[in-house]
């Protein structure tokens, strides 16, 4: 039986690591796999799910674990010929399940998130070591998808009164950074509406999490494809084919952009989240220790979500008393193996994240860093490692240890994009037109925060800003259960969604139906 993983008490001054904590060695967790799914895992590989089948198809190429650059299993690359005809099978899956009665959906998917409870420490481990989770953050992204599912399970009457399964399967291309709470989510919620679901495995992670989580599932009779492959190739099979009902994508602008223009051509229903500069402003504000409290939960998995805010733009008169708060605040920031122990008996450590994706986007950030800065912008903090929470001698090539920069140049991507990883960058502003103006830089976002002491300011403000969600000095998330989702500009192209516009999102309402969304046509607010 693997032993109990619990967090570790912040410490001051923790011993130097030793051990990888006994019972989590990816080999552990992999002999488990083999063990809780022995029909879509091999001796060395994953295996496709597609035609109620799991199949060893594919070209799989070499992967590295985040953690220390050791191999793990990496996802089966398919053809598109093959996409299409696992395409083909899941619309005759879809034109099965429609007719499932909703009481048999709801029982089926229940069944399904009890198994997910039960592998819940080993998806978790899965996810430690397949994108560099820390294990707190793995265990709440596990936790998030099983619960945030639970409340469709018992809420979905109401929500689909006088709505129908859409023609065909949802297609679902999801980056690697939430595989459980927002991939696993959508897929199941998806399928509890009444249809079938396809999900492509993230090139850069969390293969054998998703593997083990359909695997599961596909054990209750949920109709679930789940396929490896690069986008290219799977292209016109996962966003182009006819059979394909509604595709949802979360993930960078660029690819972003090719979705829609295919899905736009088509006519075919969409959600599309993308990437926007979540900014995070200080005008007339005077409450630095909240401040100071919140900096340290900002880097969360080192800023690689969605929803982190890598932006502060700070009025300049309050620049010395920004500093003041943010920089013992950034300094606290715990970054590590996130499995190395001083003594075998240990709990794990409590981290605020461990490595970036891989050591690759590691050096692109360090890259971009070292650009901004020879172009300019103001160096304020650099991390540095700390050899008590890494194990001896192994690979951080892909740890990057928060930085700070202030005026970032514009020719930097740093100023105008999303870094996901660690690196914060403040811009000074004189005027509300010129917050305003820096807060909008990236034509849309999907959170935002204004801290302003003064409410009548912020409710002045705060609709200028373009982002979805803004918090009035708190952090805005993604949001579970009934919270809504969605974004503004470039940042979200088709339908809005959480709560019950997940629901709508991927059915058929009456005839002539606006869904609340943001659509090149049309901009509907819910």
């Amino acid at each position: 039986m693997a032993p109990t993983l619990t967090p570790n008490p912040p410490s001051a001054d923790p011993p130097p690591p030793a051990f990888l904590k006994p019972g989590t060695a990816y080999a552990d967790a992999w002999r488990r796999c083999l063990a809780a799914a022995p029909e879509a895992f091999r001796d060395d590989r994953v295996l496709n799910l597609w035609g109620a089948a799991w199949r060893p198809d594919g070209r799989t190429l070499p992967a590295t674990t985040p953690v220390d650059g050791t191999p793990i299993a990496g996802a089966p690359r398919l053809d598109g010929a093959t996409a299409q005809q696992a395409v083909r099978a899941a619309l005759d899956q879809h034109r099965a399940w429609r007719h499932i009665p909703l009481p048999e959906r709801r029982a089926r998917t229940s069944a399904t998130l009890d198994a997910l409870t039960a592998h819940r420490d080993l998806l978790a481990l899965l996810l430690v070591w397949e994108i560099g989770k820390p294990w707190r953050l793995a265990l709440a992204d596990v936790d998030r998808a099983i619960d945030g599912v639970r409340w469709y399970v018992d809420g979905i009457g109401p929500m689909l009164a006088g709505r129908t399964p859409l023609d065909g399967p949802v297609s679902n291309i999801a980056s690697w950074n939430y595989p459980m709470s927002v991939l696993v989510h959508a897929t199941l919620v998806q399928a509890l509406a009444g249809n079938a679901v396809i999900a492509k495995t993230p090139t850069d992670g969390g293969v054998a999490c998703l593997t083990l989580a359909t695997a599961l599932a596909a054990r209750e009779g949920v109709p679930l494809t789940l396929v490896g492959g690069s986008g290219r190739e799977l292209n016109h099979a996962l966003v182009r084919a006819p059979e394909i009902g509604c595709v949802s994508f979360v993930g960078g602008r660029d690819t972003g952009a090719d979705v829609a223009t295919a899905v736009a051509g088509l006519g075919k229903r969409h959600i599309l989240e993308q990437e926007g500069l979540n900014t995070w402003g200080i005008w007339d504000f005077s409450d630095w220790k909240r401040l100071t409290a919140v900096i340290p939960k900002l880097f969360d998995y080192g800023k690689q979500r969605c929803t982190a805010y890598p932006r502060f733009v700070v009025q300049r008169s309050l620049f010395d008393a920004f500093l003041a708060a943010y920089l013992p605040a950034v300094r606290s920031v715990r970054v590590g193996h996130p499995l190395a122990v001083a003594d075998p008996a240990d709990p794990l450590p409590e981290l605020d994240f461990g490595p970036l994706i891989n050591a690759a986007k590691a050096k692109e950030l360090t890259d971009q860093v070292a650009e901004a800065t020879e172009r300019g912008a103001v160096p304020l903090y650099r991390g540095r490692p700390d050899d008590r929470r890494f194990l001896p001698g192994q690979d951080t090539s892909a740890y990057v240890h928060p930085v700070t920069l202030l005026n970032p140049p514009p020719s930097s991507p740093l100023h105008h994009a999303e870094p996901f990883g660690p690196v914060d960058t403040i811009v000074l502003v004189d005027t509300e037109a010129e917050l305003l103006a820096a807060m909008n830089a990236s034509n849309g976002a999907l959170v935002a925060t204004l801290a302003t002491d003064d409410r009548a300011t912020y409710d002045r403000l705060a609709p200028q800003i373009r982002a979805f969600k803004t918090g009035h000095g708190v952090p805005r998330s993604r949001g579970d259960r009934d919270e809504l989702f969605g974004g503004f500009g470039a940042s979200w192209r088709g339908a809005f969604v959480g709560g019950e516009l997940l629901v709508r999102a991927v059915t058929r309402g009456p005839a002539g139906e606006r869904l609340p969304g943001n659509f090149p046509e049309y901009q509907l607010m819910p």
